[in-house]
C-alpha cells in the first residue's frame, strides 16, 4: 500500500534500457516496480519498446489496467520494438532530446533502473536540469545490486573537489526496493542550489516560467 504523503504523483517516468542485465535480481526488481506503480494507480511513461527491463515494467503496469505511454525516438524503433503493436500508447519523436523534453513535461517524478548509456544520459540530463532550476521533480535510483553506488561515489568525489555543489546530491533519491523508493520520493523536498535559484527559463512561446519550462499539447488519455 502506498505511504501517505503530501506529495502526490499521477504520472511516473521509468527509464532503463533494452537489456535484462546479468542477474535475476534486475528482472525481479523491474517486475516489482511495475506492480508497485500499478498498485498506486499511477500512469507510466517510459522510453518505449518491448525489450529489456523497460518491457517488464510496462507490461506489469499495463496488464493491471493502468495507462502506459512509450515515448521513443524514430531511430530506436527497429532496435527496441520487436512487435508492431506497442504496449499501451506510443509517441514517436525525432530525437533523444525531444524524448527527454516530452518526458519532463508529462511526469511528476523519475525512476531509473540499471541501464545503458542512453539511460545514463537521461539521468545526467534530468539531474543537470534540476541543478539549473529547470524542474523540481525527484529523481529516484532503484539501486538493485548496488548498481548506482559508483555513480554516487563519483558525485561525492566531484563535490569533494569543488566541481559540483553539495545541493546536487539532494536531487537523487536512492533505495534498493520499489516500495522504499516510492516512500522516499513522496517525502522528497527539493533543495535548489542558491547559485541557480534566480535563473529564469523560457517556455516555447517565449514567456518566462519559473516552474514549468515546456508547454506541449500531448496529454495522457484516461
Amino acid at each position: 500500500m502506498a505511504a501517505s504523503s503530501s506529495r502526490q504523483f499521477k504520472n511516473i517516468c521509468v527509464l532503463s534500457g533494452f537489456h535484462y542485465g546479468k542477474y535475476k535480481e534486475f528482472v525481479q526488481a523491474a517486475v516489482d516496480l511495475g506492480r508497485a506503480i500499478a498498485e498506486r494507480k499511477l500512469h507510466l511513461v517510459y522510453g518505449g519498446g518491448d525489450r529489456g527491463l523497460s518491457k517488464l515494467v510496462s507490461e506489469a503496469v499495463f496488464i493491471r489496467g493502468n495507462q502506459v505511454l512509450g515515448i521513443i525516438p524514430q531511430a530506436l524503433k527497429p532496435l527496441g520494438c520487436r512487435s508492431d503493436v506497442p504496449i499501451g500508447e506510443e509517441l514517436v519523436v525525432s530525437s533523444m532530446q525531444e524524448q527527454i523534453t516530452e518526458m519532463l513535461n508529462h511526469v511528476d517524478a523519475f525512476i531509473f533502473l540499471p541501464g545503458d548509456l542512453a539511460t545514463l544520459e537521461a539521468l545526467i540530463t534530468f539531474a543537470s536540469w534540476a541543478h539549473l532550476n529547470i524542474h523540481k521533480k525527484p529523481i529516484g535510483l532503484l539501486n538493485v545490486n548496488n548498481f548506482f553506488d559508483r555513480l554516487l561515489t563519483f558525485i561525492n568525489h566531484a563535490i569533494k573537489n569543488h566541481f559540483i555543489s553539495i545541493s546536487t546530491k539532494n536531487h537523487f533519491v536512492c533505495a534498493s526496493t520499489a516500495n522504499e523508493l516510492f516512500d522516499l520520493l513522496q517525502a522528497y523536498k527539493p533543495e535548489p542550489n542558491p547559485e541557480t535559484l534566480a535563473m529564469e527559463w523560457l517556455t516555447n512561446d517565449g514567456n518566462p516560467s519559473p516552474s514549468k519550462k515546456y508547454k506541449l499539447d500531448l496529454t495522457l488519455r484516461l
